[in-house]
Formats: structure tokens, sequence, C-alpha cells
């Protein structure tokens, strides 16, 4: 069977790929411990829960607008005013399946061959393969770990070309925890708008910020950088409703009106019983946000004591969502019975292999002396897995 030119741009998601992995293996009865997921592990709360299942009783499960319902239109742009002292109006949101479905609507309606989008590597898994599938070209730049792996406006400057059109900022980072200060978000934006970039801002981790950081969303610099600028948003990470399926887009009104006839002639209108749960996780779950965060800065605390106490492995302190980015590098051209350690993805299968322990290789987010650790796990359940992972290293030569 013949296939399109443009499935064959992308590839499949090895985040994904490893949680479906190390699951398989559990299922067959292997003792894995995975530190691949990339959602919380808690429980969605209760009072969400309640809503879901208050629509299905009052029989909201019918179609509703392609871009979502006015209610939840309303609890997001009272959300941006609240928590990011921005100004939105109704018509300037559309409501998605997810994050990543925003993100994806954006790219079909705005990018096409010829087209250049920046993105600072580590990046998330799927921001070129989107970009790719739009017939457009991901321009990667890499950053460093010794500045907390954040892009600067002079390597902005420097990937500028008559073809750029957009920068990707995603703060907090998956897969780093990086996260850009005021006077950060102030430099790149006044960048962007100089190079007559549109700033696309990927917030879904914006809650999950650890030891006092002031997340400031890149859009409430002016209003001159808000109208540059499209917010993405969605209810997945914070909330821990990542199987609820609810992204969101903010931005110009004309903007969203193209990705809302697209999403017409796609999806629809996302599931109306999420849609009225996300009303609730909006308006009322900020102690449960709280409490999911204190948490996660618990276990981030002790994953990166335990991941220090490995012999040559160095590993920034992330300052938000739930991973951390280690560097594994001293240990490549190393061996294992006579079978070489190259990169990333061997080490990550190495360690699968013998230490029972499932890590994303770094490659899948453009560097590839890194792997990723969720810590979306119990603190035991941390532990021992770093336990495993130190155990393992040791067999290499």
């Amino acid at each position: 069977m013949k296939f399109s030119e443009r499935i064959q741009r992308i590839q499949p998601s090895m985040t994904l790929a490893v949680d479906a992995k190390a699951k398989e293996l559990r299922a067959n009865g292997e003792d894995i411990i995975s530190f691949g997921a990339g959602e919380p592990d808690f429980d969605t709360p209760e009072k969400i829960k309640q809503a879901g299942i208050t629509a299905i009783e009052k029989n909201i499960t019918h179609y509703t607008p392609v871009g979502g319902i006015d209610a939840l239109k309303l609890a997001i742009v009272n959300k941006f005013q609240r928590d990011n002292n921005l100004s939105y109006k109704k018509n300037q949101i559309l409501v998605s399946c997810g994050a990543k479905h925003s993100l994806f609507n954006l790219a079909q309606v705005l990018w096409e061959k010829g087209d250049e989008i920046i993105v600072p590597a580590p990046y998330w898994v799927s921001y070129p393969d989107i970009i790719r599938f739009a017939g457009a070209k991901p321009v990667i730049i890499d950053t460093l770990s010794s500045n907390e792996f954040k892009i600067t406006p002079n390597q902005i400057n420097a990937a500028v070309t008559p073809n750029s059109r957009a920068i990707i900022i995603n703060s907090p980072s998956n897969p780093t925890g990086s996260a850009y200060n005021k006077e950060e978000m102030e430099k790149i934006a006044e960048c962007a708008l100089r190079n007559k970039l549109l700033i696309v801002s990927d917030e879904i981790y914006e809650k999950v910020i650890f030891d006092g950081f002031k997340q400031h969303s890149i859009c409430s610099i002016s209003k001159e950088i808000q109208d540059n600028s499209i917010l993405i948003n969605g209810v997945s990470k914070s909330y821990a409703m990542t199987g609820w399926r609810i992204g969101y887009l903010a931005g110009n009104e004309e903007i969203i009106k193209q990705t809302a006839k697209l999403q017409g002639q796609s999806t629809s209108n996302p599931t109306s019983i999420s849609q009225m749960a996300s009303i609730t996780a909006l308006n009322d779950t900020e102690a449960d946000v709280k409490q999911m965060v204190e948490e996660f800065q618990k276990r981030r605390d002790i994953l990166l004591s335990c991941l220090l106490k490995i012999p040559y492995v160095e590993c920034y302190k992330p300052a938000g969502s739930f991973y951390t980015f280690p560097d594994f590098s001293f240990f490549y051209g190393k061996s294992f019975k006579g079978k070489k350690i190259e990169g990333s993805v061997q080490l990550a299968n190495f360690l699968l292999e013998k230490g029972k322990v499932a890590l994303v290789p770094g490659i899948a987010f453009g560097a590839d002396k890194n792997l990723r650790l969720s810590f979306a796990s119990s603190i035991g359940t941390i532990k021992q897995g770093v336990d495993r992972i130190t155990k393992a290293l040791r067999l290499l030569e």
C-alpha cells in the first residue's frame, strides 16, 4: 500500500512508545519501574470527576459548538485574568482535544512549505514532527545546561532567516524543567518582535513550579506582545486530567476562526463531558493543585539527590514540570558483554533490559547526552528505581 509523503515526514512518539513498552512488560509479569510517564500519577480530583458524572446524569452528551461551550470559554477567560493578568474575549479562545491538538491545529493553519519555525532544544518530542507534518522546517537551536537549557536572544538572532515565521517557547519545559523568569521572557519577546516572529507559548506546566518560582506568561509582558503571541494550555498536567483531553488556544481572533474551521472538519467538538469537568477544574480546584505540586517538589528533591550520588552523572535542578533530564554521556562508549553503548537509545535499552527501569532516551528531545526521568511516581518507587539504575551502570566497562 502506498502511504502519503506527509505521513512519512514524522516518527512515532518515543515517549508514548517507552510508556507503552513498560506497561506491556508489566502485563507480562516483569517487575518494571517506569520513569517514562508524561502524566501525573495522582487521580483526577473528586470535584472534577463529580462534575463529569453530573454532566452524564444531566445528559450533556451531545455535540457542542466546535470550539467549545461558552461556559468553558468564560472559565478560561477568567483563568487568564486571574492567573496571568491577561484579557481575552471568548472569540479569542478555541477549546480542543488537548494542548497537542491545539498546536497541531495551529501548525496546519499557519505554516507551510518554505516556512521555518525556531525550536529550542531540548524540546518536547512532538514539536518538530508537528511542524514537519505542516510542511514547514523546524530550526533546532541547542541550548546549554550551564544556561539552564534556555535560548538566548543572540541565538535567536543568529537563527533568523527571511523564511522564519515563529518561535516556540515552552516554560516550564518538558523535558528539562527549565523555566524563564520575567526578565528573560521580556528579552525573548523583544527579540521575537524585532525579527517579526510569532511567539507560540506552550504553558501546559505553568502551575507545576517549585521553590517559589514566579511563573510569567510571555503574553503578559505587553499588549503588543500578547497580540504577537499564541498561548497554548490545557488541563492535563495541572489537574491530573491527561485522559480527559481538553486543551485550548488563545490569540488573534482570525487565527482562532481558522483553527476552528479546521477542527470542524476533523474532531468537531471536544468531548462534552470533559468540557463540563474542565469548568470545575479551572474554577474550583486550586487546593488540589497546590497539594500535588508540593508532593512533586518533595519527589524532585529526592530524585535529584539520588541521581547526583551516581558517579559522573550531572543534572540540572528543574524549576518546574515533573521531569529531570540528567546527562549520562560519561557512560557512552562503555560496553556490556561486548555490546557497546553508543548513545541514549542504547543506554535506555540497556537499563530496561538489565535494570528493569524505563527511561526516555534524550535523542527524542534533541539531546542525546541525556535521558528523561519523570518523578510522577511514589518516593519509594523513585528510590528503588535509581538504585536499579546505579547497579546496572556498574555492569558497564
